[in-house]
């Protein structure tokens, strides 16, 4: 079903950035969404043409606005609504390494948690 514009929060739910139109609204709320180079309300209206910056978990997505969609359509369909202008993700090996700990292990003590902050990047 495509319009003329949208809600912004219904937009980024219907194409796909977030798994559910409450999280989109969340993201908006929170600041994590603009609309043109402004902080957008959930109900921020976009149409054709419009620039979305909105972080999304770790990255930043830069999508321009090609069709307005107000219900969740499959995916190929959805990645037709909007060209990608984000930077490519990090490579793997830049991303910090998960510390995994036994279960029942208790609370780090004070050097296991200074080895996790140095593994983690923050010294």
């Amino acid at each position: 079903m495509e319009r003329a514009s949208a809600r912004v929060d219904s937009w980024l739910w219907a194409v796909r950035m977030y798994k559910t139109r409450s999280a989109a609204g969340a993201a908006c709320r929170g600041g994590h969404v603009e609309v043109d180079g402004e902080r957008a309300k959930p109900a921020t209206t976009v149409g054709i043409g419009s620039r979305v910056t909105a972080r999304v978990g770790d990255r930043v997505r830069e999508l321009e606005v090609t069709g307005v969609l107000v219900k969740r359509v499959g995916a190929p369909e959805a990645q037709r609504c909007y060209i990608d202008h984000s930077p490519p993700p990090p490579p793997r090996e830049l991303v910090a390494p998960v510390v995994i700990r036994d279960r029942g292990a208790g609370r780090p003590t004070k050097r296991e948690r200074r080895e996790i902050d140095r593994l983690r990047g923050r010294s």
